[in-house]
């Protein structure tokens, strides 16, 4: 998790020098606000600390499933910006990041709300690293980057 949101942090600078358009503005404005948002989720998640204690393992899992749903929300968001015209092609794949993060979210909760559930924990992994997936190959199509590496 860690590995795919401090990527995501990369992005904080992503198209400076457009804002004399104003529409370009606000759309460089939206993706920064996204980034720094999921960056500083991201630094929350990282700085969670499980010991052995039961009430210790009962606080990280409640931070972190507090984090995943703050994470559904700016993916949502994400998802409902506006794109330029130029890059509409990519709205679908936003669309879709946010709807795999909203499952992540909620596959995590069924995860570790009521006992743990190793499956539904991989499935909730699988849609979490979908979503940022996703994201990437936006963020490197919008920076101007071959995306043939991406897998």
């Amino acid at each position: 998790m860690k590995k795919k949101l401090l990527l995501l942090a990369a992005c904080l600078f992503l198209l400076s020098g457009c804002g004399e358009n104003p529409i370009d503005a606000k759309f460089d404005s939206e993706i920064n606000e996204f980034c720094e948002h999921v960056s500083a989720i991201g630094a929350r998640i990282d700085a969670i600390q499980v010991e052995a204690e039961e009430s210790s393992i009962r606080y990280a899992t409640s931070d972190l499933l507090s984090c995943l749903d703050e994470l559904e929300v700016e993916f949502m968001k994400f998802s409902n910006i506006d794109f330029p015209e130029e890059f509409d092609y990519l709205e679908d794949m936003a669309d879709e990041a946010g709807q795999y993060m909203a499952e992540a979210a909620a596959s995590y909760h069924k995860a570790y709300e009521d006992g743990y559930h190793q499956e539904m924990e991989e499935y909730a992994r699988e849609n979490y690293s979908r979503a940022c997936r996703r994201v990437q190959v936006i963020l490197a199509l919008l920076r101007g980057e071959d995306i043939g590496d991406f897998h």
